[in-house]
């Protein structure tokens, strides 16, 4: 599982110490300072992937791997991972960061190390905050029995906390992992939560971990320790699962009780790791608490200005609102949005339009004169995650979107301050998935009118990815299922852009139900939604007189290859390039025009004699029009722009990318548009010939809708 970081550290660094050194990152220069503590050594500190984005938005935040993990240093000495030491460690790398003081936050074993540095060394702390936290006074964990011990031979195999034993980690390491992160993230759908912490902890040694559980306090250094808890006056923030099988519950409150200026944050039927599972409440919870201590004053003067003055808490008149978030994966969800928002002027002509978006929309929607909020620069690329994730056309998407976690719960924190500071009307979401995902499990940020679009629903698995993305898809679709069943008025209005016919005819997985079905009793459908109409282009030879493609040549055959916005089509484009002489001996006249697009440099492509190469090509759905063959990728606005124009087309779908291998041409199969072809089964030769069958076959697609835009757009318009 490969990982794409939303954020990068201002300065790296580490400190030497004991005979080790420790690895930080400082995020920021100025302000009031965060420490991120390291909690058990078993996990380095990604563990906090899913709050460094957002508190380094508002504060100074430093992060560091623990003695043991990650890049700090793994010394031999089991006197190494004690507690003093920790303690130390964090107190030395306070000083190599300049940090006078700091507010603590730590995770489980971090937590008692927040403790231990208070109580310590009260001058270095504003404050603390403990997530799931231990100390040495911690309540047994209800109902958890270690079972019989391991035995390599009376017991080889034991179970559940029986395998809290360093002999079984020895020996079997990755089972262990396994199991203990299963019962870290014990809440339901945590799969995502899981996979993290087992790829983290098997880059742990079972040595070393033995280590760090050697260490036991005193009887005497319990009692100093707990005066010094007792005598604490920085303010403390606990925030415990009710589930939490690792620390229980009541561990909190028994400490809780010890600090005379500590609140408890209950968490109900949360698991031991509420920051991984639920990371918006509790970097909701953190910046509270953070205010409290810093004072609220410091975080707003950290909000940009421009974000301020642009979305004011009094508005001067009280024209509509509107809020549109594009998804920025295919230039296609611009088109369409940009054409809803035409018919949806022409019913609210007074509708104050902004747009949430990331490059490559933002280019989009500078070219139509469009409002883009200034939070958009905050954004993180969730287009650079997606090529990041893809090879030689070659994209798992499902496990793309899920590597993505880390952007989209930066990009929903965004959203939900933009959100909070500009009194929307109505909230539009085109295929916002971090925005549906994080609101359906905090429905109390909702803010104004929220509605839904998309073109496709449910994950489905890629057969040879085998039975656990099986497993995993159906989760999130049992997932989401029962969010919005349970919450039925989350989304105003949910539309999806085309007819019940274009809904791929499966299962949301074993037991669940009929795609179609769930999706009739859910949706609204629009039609699809294209953005022009074919119609109004006038006949081919108009159109390509107006575009200037004759050239004293009435028998060339234009032949247009396209891969959309991102630059996940390269590898196709290739493939094309290769095929050109072979396809100008067999076709009389072609004009092969390759379409780079806005993120493919053409000088990085094979130059073949007989190719014209271009770049960013504004209003392509006219070229593609134009044509007599396009050779595209298997995404779903191009192919259907060209369905809709009556175009012959070759589609190579993007292997093991499910919507596009499964969603997209069950919608093509429904009009009879195009030819499915592999990407495998793409040599030179045969694309050629296919070339040659396609360039004059006669078409027989259906129609496809042109109100798609004005019915949505009505649909919109119901909530305002």
């Amino acid at each position: 599982m490969t990982e794409t970081n939303s954020l990068s550290a201002t300065t790296t660094g580490s400190v030497k110490r004991a005979g080790a050194t420790v690895s930080y990152d400082v995020f920021g220069t100025t302000g009031p300072t965060i420490l991120l503590l390291p909690t058990w050594e078993i996990v380095h500190q990604r563990a906090w992937k899913m709050q460094l984005p957002f508190l380094a938005r508002h504060y100074r935040v430093i992060s560091y791997d623990a003695v043991g993990t990650g890049k700090s240093t793994r010394p031999l000495d089991p006197g190494r991972y004690t507690f003093r030491n920790r303690v130390a460690d964090a107190v030395a790398v306070l000083d190599a960061t300049h940090t006078d003081a700091a507010l603590l936050v730590g995770f489980s074993m971090g937590g008692e190390t927040a403790i231990n540095l208070a109580a310590r060394h009260p001058d270095r702390v504003l404050g603390l905050i403990s997530i799931g936290g231990s100390h040495p006074w911690r309540a047994p964990v209800p109902g958890r029995s270690t079972g019989d011990p391991f035995d390599p031979e009376s017991n080889p195999q034991p179970t559940g906390w029986a395998k809290f034993d360093p002999e079984y980690w020895n020996r079997h390491w990755p089972d262990f992992i396994n199991f203990f992160m299963a019962e870290v993230a014990s809440d339901p759908h945590s799969t995502k939560a899981i996979d993290d912490l087992v790829e983290w902890g098997l880059d742990q040694e079972p040595g070393v971990l033995w280590w760090t559980i050697n260490d036991e306090y005193g009887p005497n250094e319990v009692e100093y320790l707990r005066a010094r808890v007792k005598a604490l006056t920085v303010p403390a923030l606990f925030i415990h699962g009710t589930d939490d099988r690792i620390t229980s519950f009541e561990s909190s409150r028994i400490i809780q009780n010890m600090i005379s200026d500590a609140q408890l944050l209950e968490i109900e039927n949360a698991g031991h790791a509420p920051h991984v599972r639920y990371p918006v409440r509790i970097n909701h919870a953190i910046r509270d608490f953070a205010d409290r201590v810093f004072g609220s004053s410091v975080t707003e003067a950290r909000l940009p200005a421009t974000a301020l003055e642009h979305t004011p808490l009094v508005i001067p008149t009280r024209a509509k609102k509107v809020l549109y978030l594009s998804s920025p994966i295919g230039l296609g969800h611009a088109r369409r949005d940009l054409a809803i928002t035409d018919e949806l002027r022409m019913l609210h002509p007074d509708a104050r339009i902004e747009w949430l978006a990331q490059d490559p929309v933002t280019r989009v929607l500078d070219a139509a004169g469009e409002k883009l909020h200034p939070a958009s620069a905050a954004l993180a690329s969730e287009s650079a995650h997606i090529e990041h994730e893809s090879a030689d056309h070659d994209l798992a998407v499902f496990q793309a979107l899920r590597t993505m976690d880390e952007i989209l719960i930066h990009n929903f924190m965004v959203f939900d301050e933009v959100a909070a500071t500009g009194e929307y009307d109505l909230i539009i979401a085109d295929e916002a998935w971090d925005v549906d995902h994080f609101l359906f499990e905090n429905p109390h940020l909702k803010r104004g009118a929220l509605a839904w679009l998309t073109d496709f629903v449910g994950f489905l698995p890629i057969p040879s990815r085998g039975p656990r993305e099986a497993l995993v898809t159906s989760d999130y679709n049992l997932e989401m299922i029962e969010r919005v069943e349970h919450n039925t008025q989350l989304r105003d209005a949910a539309i999806f852009v085309g007819s019940p016919n274009d809904i791929v005819a499966d299962t949301f997985g074993p037991g669940l139900p009929e795609i179609r079905d769930w999706t009739e009793e859910h949706f609204d459908f629009s039609g699809y939604i294209s953005g022009f109409a074919p119609a109004a282009l006038g006949t081919k030879p108009e159109l390509r007189a107006r575009l200037g493609y004759y050239d004293d040549d009435d028998d060339e055959r234009i032949c247009i290859a396209a891969v959309g916005g991102s630059g996940v089509g390269a590898a196709l484009l290739r493939r094309i390039i290769e095929a050109a002489p072979a396809a100008h001996r067999a076709i009389p006249g072609l004009r092969l025009i390759v379409v780079t697009g806005p993120r493919i440099d053409p000088a990085s492509l094979p130059q073949v004699a007989g190719v014209e190469y271009r770049a960013y090509v504004p209003q392509l759905h006219h070229h593609l029009a134009a044509c007599d063959l396009a050779i595209v990728q298997g995404g779903l606005t191009t192919t259907m722009e060209l369905t809709a124009a009556k175009v012959p087309f070759i589609y190579v779908p993007l292997q093991q990318h499910f919507e596009q291998q499964f969603h997209v041409r069950a919608r093509l199969d429904h009009h009879r548009a195009g030819r499915l072809m592999n990407y495998d089964e793409l040599s030179p030769d045969a694309l050629a010939a296919a070339m040659v069958e396609e360039i004059d076959r006669p078409i027989n697609y259906r129609d496809v809708e042109t109100d798609g835009a004005a019915r949505a757009a009505a649909m919109l318009a119901r909530l305002l």
